[in-house]
């Protein structure tokens, strides 16, 4: 969400389409070929820009799973910021998206946030529609809970195959949620209940956006940060000393360390710290390491 230049009319640069090569190499380098989009990124440049490196190089995109989103809208003359999931607005996306990004088809299409007057028949019929012309191979959904994407999926010819949501070593909501059952505690989560487990049942990959937390373990700034954020960086630090990879990896290890084969979605458009994340893989953190992470983070014991 942070190529194209800044979120605002102007226009992309050659810098910009600079920095996409730079990215993307860097990623097949590390064993990173999974690029997610969404429409709304940088209001359609991002999208934009890889469109022009894949029309530059297109032997790229037989290398690549491309997703995108769709379904936000922002404040226009017809009424202030909103999400849309009709039939002709999904229809309208998926061709803005797949002429940006200069392909014919795209992998996966997510609908970005879930939209209160959603009509499943038109998006049983949009999807449909999409599927036979060849324009979306897979559909999925983001930041949804387990009822929403239940009801979805009745009506889909298709099965849902992706569930973007927040998650990391810093928003632990989707983990605390998992053992606080039955306390009052658990009142404070705010994070679906069952997500992980209906996910992990129906074969929904679970895919986690702000998974870097922001860089608070990996080398930001930390003044007036609270002592649980403090010590969990120091913690990042010395395992990532001991396994000999970067801080980054070390965050994502954690999270991919669940079960669940959490993918994590990173945001950043530096090429050394797309690398240092696809490290990761080199890391298998221990059950004691991994909890050691959890309860420093959570700042309190577990129950």
């Amino acid at each position: 969400m942070g190529f194209g230049g800044d979120w605002n009319d102007e226009p992309y640069g050659a810098e910009h389409v600079s920095e996409m090569h730079g990215a993307l190499d860097a990623a097949l380098e590390a064993g990173i070929n999974f690029i997610d989009h969404a429409d709304i990124y940088t209001l359609g440049k991002a999208e934009s820009v890889f469109g022009e490196v894949i029309k530059q190089r297109p032997e790229l995109r037989e290398q690549l799973i491309i997703q995108s989103k769709c379904g936000i809208k922002f404040d226009d003359d017809m009424g202030p910021g909103r999400y849309d999931f009709s039939k002709t607005w999904i229809s309208q996306s998926v061709e803005g998206i797949l002429s940006r990004l200069n392909i014919e088809q795209l992998d996966i299409l997510l609908l970005h946030r879930p939209d209160p007057l959603m009509d499943l028949d038109e998006v049983a019929e949009v999807f449909a529609q999409l599927a036979k012309q060849g324009k979306v191979k897979h559909f999925g959904v983001s930041n949804m809970h387990v009822h929403q994407i239940a009801y979805l999926q009745s009506g889909l010819g298709h099965p849902l195959v992706a569930n973007q949501l927040e998650m990391s070593l810093r928003n632990l909501d989707w983990l605390n949620e998992s053992v606080t059952a039955g306390m009052s505690s658990g009142t404070q989560n705010h994070f679906s209940p069952g997500i992980i487990e209906y996910c992990r049942s129906n074969n929904v990959q679970i895919q986690a956006w702000g998974c870097l937390a922001q860089g608070l373990f990996s080398g930001r700034n930390l003044d007036g940060q609270p002592d649980n954020v403090i010590a969990t960086a120091s913690l990042v630090a010395a395992l990532a000393e001991q396994y000999n990879v970067p801080r980054e990896a070390i965050v994502l290890a954690w999270l991919m360390r669940h079960p669940a084969k959490i993918q994590p979605i990173i945001g950043t458009t530096n090429g050394d710290r797309i690398k240092a994340c696809g490290r990761a893989t080199e890391v298998s953190l221990t059950r004691e390491q991994w909890y050691q992470l959890y309860v420093t983070s959570r700042g309190e014991r577990l129950p």
